[in-house]
C-alpha cells in the first residue's frame, strides 16, 4: 500500500509548526483531557479512548486517537462506520463532544508522534485508499490533518471524491500561509459550533468499487 515519496509536503518548516502549535496545547489541554477522560467513562460502559485504524502519509497505517463518542461496539451496528444525524448509538455526552470538536483533543498527541499533521487531508480507513486511483493516491503525500482545507470548505456536506480533490490542490499548492489560514477558520468554525456534520441523504462512499468488495467511509 505504500507509495514513494522523499518527504512530506511542508517538510520540516511544517513539522516545525506542528510541534511548536501541538507540544504547548498538549500540555494546557492535559487538565482537560483528564477530566473528559473520566467523564467518558462515567457516560457509558467503554474506555475513553476511541483508537481505529487509519491510513497515514506515503500509505502507513497508524492508530488515530479521539475521545470515545458511541456505545461500545457501535461499528457492528446500525450504518456501521457511517455515522449519520441523530444516531442512537452517540452516547449523551457523545453528541457535546462532536459538537464542539472535543473528541478530536487526543490527536494532539498522534502529532506530536508524527503520525498526523495540524492541517492536512483528514485520515481515512484502508477500506476506502484500495479504491483510490493512482492520481487519488497523490492525497496520502501529506500527513493527515487534525483539520485540513476540505473540512473548512464543506466537511461532510461534500461526498468523498470532492473532499480528495480538495485535499490534493491542498497538497499541491502547499504553503505555510495557507496552513494557518486554515488553522484560523477552523478556529471560527468551532465558535460557531456548526451543527450539519452529516451528510445523510448522499452515499458515505463514492467511488469506484472493487468487484465483491464493500466499501466503508471514515
Amino acid at each position: 500500500m505504500s507509495i514513494d515519496l522523499t518527504d512530506p509536503v511542508g517538510g520540516r518548516a511544517k513539522r516545525a509548526l506542528d510541534l511548536a502549535v501541538a507540544v504547548p496545547l498538549l500540555v494546557l489541554a492535559s487538565p482537560v483531557m483528564a477530566v473528559l477522560a473520566v467523564l467518558v467513562r462515567r457516560d457509558s460502559p467503554g474506555p475513553a479512548l476511541f483508537k481505529q485504524t487509519r491510513i497515514g502519509e506515503g500509505g502507513r497505517p497508524f492508530k488515530v486517537l479521539k475521545f470515545r463518542t458511541m456505545v461500545q461496539g457501535a461499528q457492528q451496528m446500525g450504518t456501521g462506520i457511517r455515522v449519520v444525524s441523530n444516531d442512537s448509538r452517540i452516547t449523551p455526552l457523545g453528541k457535546v463532544l462532536r459538537r464542539t470538536s472535543l473528541d478530536e483533543l487526543p490527536q494532539l498527541i498522534n502529532v506530536v508522534r508524527g503520525d498526523m499533521s495540524l492541517v492536512g487531508p483528514r485520515p481515512t480507513v484502508p477500506e476506502q485508499v484500495e479504491h483510490y486511483t493512482e492520481h487519488q493516491r497523490r492525497r496520502l503525500l501529506a500527513r493527515p490533518g487534525v483539520t485540513g482545507l476540505a473540512q473548512v470548505t464543506g466537511r461532510q456536506l461534500l461526498p468523498w471524491s470532492e473532499r480528495i480533490e480538495i485535499d490534493i490542490t491542498y497538497i499541491e499548492n502547499w504553503s505555510m500561509r495557507r496552513d494557518l489560514a486554515i488553522i484560523a477558520r477552523t478556529a471560527l468554525m468551532l465558535l460557531r459550533r456548526a451543527d450539519n456534520q452529516y451528510r445523510d441523504a448522499a452515499p458515505a462512499f463514492d467511488l469506484p468499487r472493487k468487484p465483491d468488495s464493500t466499501p466503508g467511509a471514515p
